[in-house]
């Protein structure tokens, strides 16, 4: 019997899942390590697409950011549509717009193609990402069952992220910089193919009538209030900051008003009455943000402090990956006996040790780097499935479109806050700590401020003296900043496992 069959009595236990089911589950894994990998794969073509493209600086930024944009803004209401028309549907659409727009991108001709091409992705990313959640969570009805699956689903998503340096240096290597927008063909095809086979499908029983109020107000609400975040990163404080962060607040509000006052809301935000739910979202959230924090940090230290390829340093996240892949699927027989605050807490933790030991050692070795961000990966892999467990368990089956949507939002706000603010915290560091050669013209000194890449560069282009004493003081910055980035990292994480002992102390272990 499928495990979308209801039980037939009240107090039967719930069906457990068929061999179609799993299947199922493996065919939905493909769209969500797709995502995952996109997150951090384009990062390693950059290079390449504005040498190929010549793409201006503004142009380029859109290049990066419209992607995660688009994404924020639709997912809660691509959640609510996919209840309401049916979640396989939804996502074998998304499959199909996300492989044709890849091609489209992978040939990009000019980089107005390009950001249009990003901006096309994210909207039909929005329609994979909440529907493969909310499918399992119908799917599985068995409590250690979809617990397990919600496992697989995470460790895909953490392992994924830490996949995509790896996948990004091998692809670049060897094929042009749209080969990482083709990776989504041999991905999606199989999902187009098996998905109508092996996934059932499931929607709302009883929707609400569709509201374009709301879907404008979370639209108009998410993306100025990631963008401001991101202008944060780059800009600091500013009148575009400020003036993107109080709009999008003030659309966010207007949204949460909207819904309490609906008697079929688009999103039942009264969900985060109950803490057990809010402890989850925010469990998620925050755990991405550590992850992908350290990922911004690492990945830099690997190739530009200590010199090795993107291959190389991808190969060196390695362990990180499987040991969050493992500690995933680990942390599910120790639910049985273990309750869930502990379980998110200890992850938690587990995040502030991997921080803690970057802060402690500067500049860290290579194999202190690996082992401090398999400890973190490790926590990640823990805290990510038994909150994502705890978000869809905490909500009515029907809504489980809705639930999922908040889970990816927090997904995507967690990757945009821990490139965004611990990013900015590096940079402010190694600007006020770099001190720069004499000699450097204009034009230099802002490339070298900018970036530690852009400090090695512009030292290439000098006199030997000059070049050497300009790298070694831009390393020497960047490591002061690493520091005090791992430092906040540390006590936030700190800050994130008191509050989840607050929030999900009621939470019961199944």
């Amino acid at each position: 019997m499928s495990a979308n069959a209801p039980a037939s009595s009240i107090g039967q236990a719930p069906p457990r899942a068929s061999t179609r089911d799993w299947l199922a589950l493996a065919v939905l894994m493909l769209p969500v390590l797709l995502i995952a990998v996109d997150n951090t794969v384009l990062s390693f073509a950059i290079p390449e697409i504005s040498t190929t493209l010549s793409p201006s600086a503004p142009d380029l930024l859109w290049i990066v950011d419209v992607y995660p944009l688009v994404l924020a803004g639709l997912l809660v209401s691509m959640g609510s549509f996919a209840d309401r028309v049916g979640r396989r549907k939804m996502l074998l659409i998304g499959g199909a717009g996300f492989t044709l727009v890849s091609v489209l991108a992978a040939f990009a001709p000019t980089a107005g193609w390009l950001i249009a091409a990003r901006a096309l992705l994210g909207f039909f990313g929005a329609m994979l990402m909440p529907s493969t959640l909310s499918l399992i969570r119908n799917i599985f009805l068995d409590t250690r069952q979809r617990r397990t699956a919600i496992a697989i689903w995470a460790a895909c998503f953490s392992g994924g992220a830490a996949l995509g340096p790896i996948v990004g240096g091998l692809l670049l290597e060897h094929f042009w910089w749209g080969s990482v927008f083709l990776l989504a063909v041999p991905v999606l095809i199989p999902l187009l193919i098996f998905g109508p086979i092996f996934i059932t499908e499931s929607r709302d029983p009883r929707p609400g009538p569709i509201d374009p109020v709301s879907i404008l107000l979370s639209f108009a609400g998410m993306v100025p209030f990631v963008y401001s975040i991101k202008t944060f990163a780059t800009e600091g404080f500013g009148i575009k900051f400020a003036v993107t962060a109080i709009f999008g607040a003030l659309c966010i509000w207007l949204f949460i008003r909207r819904q309490l006052r609906r008697s079929s809301p688009m999103l039942d935000v009264t969900l985060f009455r109950n803490p057990v739910f809010t402890g989850g979202v925010l469990a998620n959230l925050l755990s991405v943000f550590s992850l992908v924090g350290f990922l911004f940090f690492i990945s830099q230290h690997l190739q530009l402090v200590a010199g090795l390829a993107p291959t190389q340093a991808g190969l060196a996240l390695l362990p990180g990956l499987i040991v969050a892949v493992a500690a995933g699927l680990l942390v599910v027989p120790l639910a049985r006996f273990i309750k869930p605050v502990w379980l998110v807490t200890g992850g938690l933790l587990l995040n502030a040790v991997g921080y803690a030991v970057v802060a402690l050692l500067n500049p860290p070795p290579i194999a202190v780097l690996i082992i401090a961000f398999a400890v973190l990966g490790m926590g990640v892999g823990a805290a990510e499935t038994i909150s994502n467990d705890l978000i869809l368990a905490s909500a009515p089956a029907e809504k489980a479109g809705a639930a999922s949507a908040i889970s990816e939002t927090a997904y995507e706000l967690g990757s945009v806050l821990g490139t965004a603010i611990l990013g900015s915290v590096l940079a402010a560091v190694y600007r006020a700590q770099l001190q720069l050669p004499t000699g450097l013209d204009g034009a230099a000194t802002q490339k070298a401020e900018g970036t530690l890449g852009g400090a090695l560069e512009v030292a290439g282009q000098q006199s030997p003296g000059v070049g050497e004493a300009l790298r070694e003081s831009a390393m020497s910055a960047f490591d002061s900043g690493a520091v005090v980035t791992s430092t906040v990292g540390f006590i936030l994480m700190l800050a994130a496992a008191a509050l989840a002992i607050v929030t999900l102390r009621k939470a019961k272990a199944s």
